[in-house]
């Protein structure tokens, strides 16, 4: 992979010697012009599958670029469009002529029009909102028209402020009730000064967000939209990394850091939960979870929330994080469209708890293992000491000295990560060969191979997955699958991502450089392949037995991205599959038929159904009665769900002995990590049937004989 990389970023360096350019001290615009030649330089030459810069790439880019500028359509007036429509099939020739007139023109307009925005919302939010009054916010704004005038566009305002503060005047009258019925002799506030108490708290939060974050956008930095918006035009992995922001909509609270250990992204105008740092103050609260959409932050030694819609993510982030001990409330958006208050204590996050574990259960008299493998980590620096295959190695070792029968591989919301550990990985299960296949453009594909003939496990083996399992996940569930040696149990589909990225530092293209740093490219380099040549991309792994789950109707996956790269198929590799399971296809219909008599797993189905149709409404009332009423209607709804979390499978799950010893000499809260995970496995319908379809999976020969042979 790396030769790859290294061979064609070389032919890049030296066809792009050959293009003719000043090196001259550089101001704004012509180092703009310098960015833009150096990247759809790159884009043509380096990208897997690049697109023609002609009209068909204007047409889109113009549509793609209002919409990210302006996504809930409280800035452009119809008649800012039909202004910027002169440009609309010309784009393309201004890239080929590093002309950026049309990104100044659009940013001039913008800078313009937020001013504009600034009196409109302190105009709206001087007067009081009423709440008896029958009307209605559509948060539909893909669908909605631009405003044709002044006064459609303040109506437009109006409403949404006002389901923004609706929400703050329900707390605040909440909060009042609590404190009449605790203190009886309490003088409650009235509604008039409860509204304007909520409609100054959103009065601040817009203030913060225009005056601290939006009137910092230096030109560079609507310049990077601009950029990102070309380079993901091309497929939704493929991102422009700003030299000063490096919004890459990546950021982590990790490592060493002090914070809630949550893993954020911004998609449109809203930050969004991807993924729970394990062990970390979010993952320990039990309260936030993965696509959770974060609406306003409070810091503890503030009376009123910030909202953050709209904010740059690196603000965000920064606003969410702070010193270990200190305490931040979020008010999130839940997938099924609930607004709720959660605080965090934060604390400092380690990067070591996104490691491996691995856990032994007794069942029926035997003995099964479960390994979680959050990422398929990798310290390239370190790659000995520090890989995710090792470890899960050196946790099956722990797991076979247990007298294990049967392994259990989780690789729910896992992401993915090294290319490399995930081959090595897959080699832990077979004796040899191909894992996975990877094809450049216009070069003949690679098969990477596992040339150890050692197994590290070798007995009946069931990997979980979900629609968040992804890249890495899914290159090891396919070869998996392919050699049949595993049972896949889990959604209908992962999230089929194919692709392979690099990232370039755009400074190497140049040779004494004066127009300052850059940036970056995460640029698409190869997809890669099944050994059957099938791809997974947009398609997923297709689980053997599948069973719905939190995601099952969202759309959360490649395919719903925009501008993803096709599904293909390549020939097959050479491979012989898995024969020591016997009765393989007789396992995977017994549990077919175990899930879809699961009462658990039916009401888990309908709980996914009626999510979806909460995500779907996008029609509010702005009449407090009937807001309070469909709050309520929504939680008395969703108590019917609360049996999910009630759920318990009367499994025992404990650490290996190895880890008993850990954990007698750890003076970290390692002890209280574990006895968390051991409790959610045992309330984890998915585990115990992945354990059902182990003790179902009979071998052809003595797992304990084997195991030992393998040891020694």
């Amino acid at each position: 992979m790396k030769r790859n990389y290294k061979a064609m970023l070389l032919v890049l360096l030296l066809a792009f010697a050959s293009c003719s350019f000043t090196t001259k001290k550089f101001d704004n615009p012509d180092k703009d012009k310098l960015l833009i030649q150096i990247i759809t330089f790159v884009l043509e030459q380096g990208h897997f599958d690049p697109i023609l810069f002609d009209d068909a790439f204007s047409e889109d880019f113009f549509e793609d670029y209002i919409a990210i500028t302006d996504p809930f359509k409280r800035y452009f007036y119809q008649s800012d469009i039909d202004d910027f429509e002169k440009f609309k099939l010309t784009i393309d020739d201004q890239l080929k002529a590093t002309d950026i007139t049309f990104f100044n023109v659009v940013n001039q307009r913008t800078l313009q029009r937020i001013a504009e925005a600034k009196e409109i919302y302190k105009t709206v939010l001087a007067t009081p909102f009423d709440y008896t009054i029958k009307e209605y916010y559509n948060s539909d704004s893909e669908n909605a028209e631009f405003p044709k005038n002044k006064k459609e566009m303040q109506d437009r305002w109006r409403k949404q402020l006002k389901f923004s503060a609706i929400s703050n005047y329900d707390d605040l009258k909440q909060e009042e009730k609590q404190k009449k019925e605790k203190d009886a002799s309490y003088t409650m506030k009235t509604d008039a000064e409860i509204e304007k108490e909520a409609r100054e708290a959103t009065l601040k939060s817009l203030n913060i967000i225009f005056e601290d974050y939006i009137d910092d956008q230096t030109r560079e930095d609507w310049f990077a939209i601009y950029v990102n918006t070309i380079v993901e035009e091309f497929d939704p992995h493929t991102y422009y990394l700003a030299p000063k922001s490096k919004e890459d909509f990546d950021q982590r609270m990790s490592g060493k850091l002090e914070g809630i250990g949550a893993r954020l992204q911004k998609r449109m105008d809203y930050i969004k939960v991807v993924e729970l740092i394990s062990g970390g103050p979010a993952w320990k609260g039990e309260e936030l979870e993965v696509e959770d959409v974060i609406l306003k932050v409070k810091q503890e030694d503030e009376e009123t929330p910030v909202d953050i819609v709209g904010m740059r993510i690196n603000d965000a982030i920064n606003y969410i994080k702070g010193p270990k001990g200190t305490k931040v409330t979020l008010t999130v958006k839940k997938v099924d469209g609930t607004i709720k208050d959660i605080t965090i204590t934060r604390d400092i996050v380690e990067i070591v708890d996104t490691y491996a574990k691995a856990s032994v259960v007794e069942k029926d008299g035997k003995k099964f293992g479960v390994i979680n493998l959050p990422a398929f980590y990798v310290d390239f620096e370190d790659y000995k000491n520090i890989n995710a295959a090792k470890d899960v190695k050196a946790e099956i070792e722990h797991l076979k000295a247990e007298g294990m029968e049967g392994l259990v591989l989780d690789l729910r919301n896992n992401g993915g990560g090294s290319l490399p550990t995930v081959v090595e990985m897959a080699g832990l299960f077979i004796k040899d060969g191909p894992i996975v296949q990877v094809r450049s453009t216009g070069e003949a594909k690679e098969v990477l191979k596992d040339r150890d003939k050692s197994i590290s496990w070798d007995g009946p083996l069931v990997i979980l997955v979900n629609e968040i399992s992804a890249s890495a996940s899914e290159i090891m569930s396919a070869a998996m699958q392919d050699y049949k040696r595993a049972i896949i149990i889990g959604s209908k589909q992962t999230y089929g991502k194919g692709t392979v990225q690099n990232v370039m530092n755009l400074n190497s293209m140049l040779r004494n450089n004066n127009a300052g740093d850059l940036g970056a490219l995460a640029l698409t380099t190869q997809k890669y392949y099944r050994i059957n040549g099938g791809s997974v991309q947009l398609e997923g792994v297709k689980s053997d037995v599948t069973v719905p789950g939190r995601f099952t109707y969202i759309n959360v996956g490649e395919k719903d991205k925009d501008n993803p790269l096709p599904w293909d198929e390549i020939d097959p590799a050479i491979y012989t599959p898995w024969e020591n399971y016997f009765d393989y296809d007789a396992t995977v219909k017994k549990s077919k038929e175990r899930m879809s008599n699961n009462p658990q797993i039916a009401l888990i189905d309908e709980n996914a159904k009626w999510v979806k149709d909460k995500i779907d409404v996008t029609v509010f009332s702005l009449n407090y009665d009937d807001y309070v009423k469909q709050n309520e209607n929504n939680e008395a709804e969703s108590k019917k769900f609360d049996a999910i979390d009630d759920y318990k499978t009367n499994l025992s799950f404990y650490s290996t002995t190895y880890e008993k010893s850990l954990i007698e000499n750890d003076s970290t809260d390692l002890k209280e990590k574990r006895e968390r995970w051991h409790k959610s496995l045992s309330k984890d319908v998915y585990i115990e049937e992945a354990l059902n379809v182990l003790e179902d999976l009979n071998l052809a020969y003595p797992i304990k004989k084997v195991a030992s042979a393998v040891k020694e």
